[in-house]
């Protein structure tokens, strides 16, 4: 199967299986990432949505590789899901960007407690099935839900719509909240096929246009009881959810820095002239443009560094609360710190990056057949998801007062 096919990926039966070990998903990464990158360029051009990557990406297990063995998965560590994501980055943020939402959900259902229901969601995610869905609300203040669950005899029914629905065109099983007929907020948990449900793909932003962000609109959908969520929200649970859904983010950005590297590279290598008063012949020997090379290779390891130790720091609370650590609230705040800190910097390194890389060429490298302008339209679409402002505030605050309350709000560190 190559990416360019046309297909209907909910048609692809999945091959993944709870017997692969981590070194056989991990040892699929390089092909797929070779195969998602070819016409990633174009398809954002066009915008035309990568349905065959995902179909690649359940063929490769990849959505099950935080599963613990124990459970019967691969056992990825949060440092090896991380960078899956900058690698598929790399090749297509969209791509990476789309299955925030699936690991998200993956990762507080390792982190949940032992049931029926934990162990049928693990079985899902072992047979390939990605995981999606839509919380928030336009015309509503943030938090507020205006989509209504009714009771209708036995069963429910669901309306409204949602907004940033990330993925959901592109996965299997969609979550949704909603207000009851007692007006309590509840979570369904219902198969992406289900009538009514309507994926909107009406994401109009600069960057990330392939992402599936747009709305869904829900139409009179009908919910069984079984479907009701009933799965404990434990805020520490939470707390390591929130920074983790953030470290995702800086992975994309980190991919596409590597990807500037690479454009650039093949720019120079293949298409660049020597500038009118360079003093050599060609563009790879100009020292104006080996500087700028080299800081964007500088910045990429800078990038890949700071996001590599982050993870680290995650995998360590991740543990801390799988052992129920006597230390786990400090745990969680250092991870939250440090990705703070860690996202404050690869911002301004990863939109420097975007920026310089016109330097390595004249006005040819701004044509619209590199689309070289995707690379900063992607990395600002990213940034743009939480306040940096509000991060920096929050360091300095803790620093010099050690205050750490946002940083125990599980929401956007």
């Amino acid at each position: 199967m190559t990416l360019n096919q046309t297909i209907d990926v909910r048609s692809v039966r999945p091959r993944t299986s709870s017997a692969q070990d981590l070194h056989t998903v991990l040892a699929r990464v390089p092909a797929l990432v070779e195969e998602i990158a070819k016409g990633a360029s174009q398809r954002d051009l066009q915008r035309e949505l990568p349905f065959a990557a995902f179909a690649l990406i359940r063929e490769a297990g990849l959505g099950a590789l935080r599963i613990p063995q124990s459970l019967g998965g691969p056992g990825g560590s949060v440092s090896d899901y991380i960078e899956v994501i900058a690698a598929l980055a790399s090749a297509d943020p969209n791509v990476a960007h789309a299955l925030r939402s699936h690991f998200n959900f993956t990762e507080a259902v390792i982190h949940s407690q032992d049931t029926a229901e934990k162990q049928d969601y693990v079985n899902k995610i072992l047979d390939g099935k990605l995981f999606a869905g839509a919380h928030t609300e336009v015309g509503a203040p943030l938090g507020t839900i205006l989509t209504r669950l009714t009771r209708a005899g036995d069963e429910y029914r669901l309306n409204g719509k949602k907004w940033y629905a990330t993925g959901s065109a592109y996965s299997d099983f969609l979550s949704f909240s909603a207000t009851n007929d007692e007006g309590q907020m509840i979570s369904v948990l219902l198969p992406a096929d289900r009538p009514g449900i309507n994926v909107l793909d009406d994401w109009d932003g600069m960057g990330q246009r392939l992402t599936a962000s747009g709305g869904v609109l829900l139409d009179n959908v009908q919910v069984f009881a079984s479907e009701l969520k009933t799965r404990s929200h434990n805020a520490e649970v939470g707390r390591h959810c929130s920074t983790l859904r953030q470290l995702h983010l800086a992975a994309c950005a980190a991919g596409v820095v590597r990807n500037i590297r690479e454009d650039a590279l093949t720019y120079v290598r293949k298409q660049a002239r020597a500038a009118m008063h360079s003093p050599v012949d060609v563009a790879r020997d100009d020292q104006f443009v080996q500087q700028v090379v080299g800081e964007i290779a500088s910045n990429v390891y800078a990038v890949d560094a700071l996001i590599a130790n982050t993870a680290r720091i995650l995998d360590i609370s991740s543990q801390a609360l799988i052992n129920n650590a006597p230390t786990l609230d400090q745990q969680l705040i250092e991870a939250s710190i440090s990705n703070a800190q860690m996202q404050v910097v690869v911002a301004r390194l990863a939109l420097r990056s975007a920026e310089v890389m016109f330097e390595v060429g004249g006005g040819s490298a701004t044509s619209r057949t590199y689309n070289f302008d995707r690379h900063w339209r992607n990395i600002r679409t990213v940034l743009n998801h939480n306040p940096l402002l509000h991060k920096t505030r929050v360091v300095g605050d803790f620093y010099i007062n050690e205050t750490t309350t946002h940083l125990r709000e599980g929401l956007v560190f």
